[in-house]
């Protein structure tokens, strides 16, 4: 019997009844483990030798789960998917990593992630290309690809994921599972590589809001090695999941939910826009009011451009300390900055090389202000426009990218101006350090898509809750691909 594709609380119970032991499910996760490594290429690390763990009254207790790689674990390679870091095994645990292990969690993987966070495609991580689970010819979105790809196969019931600007939400979308990202500073960042420290966020992708409820739950916290942390123990985001949203509002964007603002659409766009209309009309019916409200297009068109700048630039200053003296391997040359410089140079790829460039560009005195400043103006008019939706609306539902995976080959490489916002949205969640999570609401050409619900900061509880509601009508609970195509 299969136990890895069910839910947290089934296999807590399957267990508490001796139905099944610990060393079983680890058992079953890693022999999944490797099926999938075999054919989507989702883990840095697998720990055949991960021990089983004693079951109590915590629902994680017992049960393996992934954790992406740029979360420290003590004796254990964490890589970042970078050759910069490519054999680092940290001496101490992030914070997350001890909560998880407080409730006897097994960790039995590190997932391969776009290389330090970067990039939304799950392609540069440098142990390879991280295939969608759907369609191995299509990517997974990331940079948390590997634990979206590992959770909707089936390999375990959740892993942990980060999210700078969509990097738990798109990946979840695409891989047709539910991922969650909780206001800003809910779970500490401490132990966390950190790539923009205003944007960073500690997550985590399941199956099922009920999952994500129960994981973060463990996983949040104040905590003094992170002084953005918050005090929130007395929010208890799994017991408080009701689906009574009647009267609940929620409002969408036209300029970015119009199929009207899109001249020549693919059909794939199409679809998905008809599909999210179609999520609206269910929103009604669960008595919830939807409205459509207009957003200034000027501000929402200079949002990418916000993030590249704002991202790039923190991300410069983060990255500083690889240098191939404090960790990782040496460069070669003559002089430490003939070695620095070849360090870098093979060890970057070459976006974040890119990236780099940009951030220390927008940083110079002469641009500082031109380009960083105006980015954190405009940031401000952003956010605000949001919190001002905020006195008015529960929450902000809009769909998840312009379609489902995109091909890894075939399909234009540049980026679509004229649906760009569609893809980056999701950035402006981590502008404000606003709740939000994805969870699937249908397919396109037989490939999952998702739809986004954001609230206000630290109103966790009314997200999920609507979330939970939607998922509950959707028939979307708990799907796995039973077979990568």
């Amino acid at each position: 019997m299969s136990y890895m594709d069910k839910g947290i609380k089934e296999l807590h119970e399957a267990l508490i009844n001796k139905k099944v032991t610990s060393r079983e499910l680890i058992e079953e996760s890693i022999r999944k483990s490797h099926e999938v490594q075999e054919k989507c290429n989702a883990f840095v690390t697998i720990l055949d030798d991960a021990k089983e763990q004693e079951v109590t009254d915590n629902l994680l207790s017992g049960i393996p789960f992934g954790m992406k790689d740029n979360y420290s674990t003590k004796g254990i390679l964490t890589t970042g998917s970078s050759n910069t870091l490519k054999d680092y095994v940290p001496f101490f645990d992030a914070t997350a990593v001890e909560k998880l292990k407080e409730a006897h969690a097994v960790m039995v993987n590190k997932t391969v992630m776009d290389e330090f966070g970067m990039g939304g495609s799950g392609i540069t991580g440098h142990t390879g290309i991280v295939r969608n689970p759907w369609d191995v010819t299509r990517m997974s979105a990331g940079s948390s690809a590997g634990s979206a790809v590992a959770v909707a196969s089936g390999v375990y019931p959740y892993a942990t994921g980060s999210d700078t600007g969509d990097s738990i939400r798109k990946p979840a979308a695409y891989c047709g599972i539910v991922g969650y990202k909780p206001t800003y500073g809910m779970i500490s960042r401490y132990g966390l590589f950190p790539f923009a420290s205003s944007l960073d966020h500690c997550g985590c992708l399941t199956r099922s809001v009920e999952d994500a409820a129960i994981v973060v739950d463990q996983m949040k916290g104040i905590d003094k090695n992170d002084m953005t942390t918050w005090d929130s123990k007395d929010i208890h985001l799994y017991e408080n999941l009701t689906k009574e949203v009647k009267g609940k509002k929620l409002c969408y964007i036209k300029e970015i939910c119009d199929i009207k603002n899109y001249p020549n659409p693919k059909e794939e766009l199409v679809l998905h826009l008809e599909n999210f209309m179609k999520t609206i009309e269910l929103c009604k019916n669960l008595g919830m009011d939807v409205e459509e409200v207009s957003v200034d297009q000027t501000l929402l068109d200079a949002e990418p451009s916000v993030y590249v700048v704002i991202s790039c630039a923190e991300a410069t200053s983060n990255m500083s300390n690889l240098t191939g003296f404090i960790f990782g391997p040496r460069g070669e040359g003559n002089t430490w900055m003939e070695m620095m410089k070849d360090y870098r140079t093979k060890g970057f790829c070459s976006l974040i090389k890119r990236r780099f460039i940009i951030g220390s560009y927008v940083l110079q005195k002469e641009n500082k202000d031109r380009y960083f400043h105006n980015a954190q103006r405009v940031r401000r008019l952003l956010v605000d426009t949001w919190k001002d939706l905020f006195k008015t609306y529960d929450a902000v539902i809009l769909p998840v990218g312009s379609g489902p995976a995109k091909k890894l080959e075939g399909e234009e490489k540049s980026s679509d101006r004229e649906s760009e916002i569609l893809e980056e949205h999701l950035q402006i969640g981590n502008f404000g350090g606003f709740p939000s999570i994805t969870i699937p609401n249908g397919f396109v050409h037989g490939l999952p898509v998702g739809v986004n619900i954001t609230g206000n900061c630290y109103d966790d509880q009314n997200v999920l809750n609507i979330a939970y509601a939607l998922e509950s009508e959707m028939g979307y609970k708990g799907q796995t691909v039973k077979e990568v195509k």
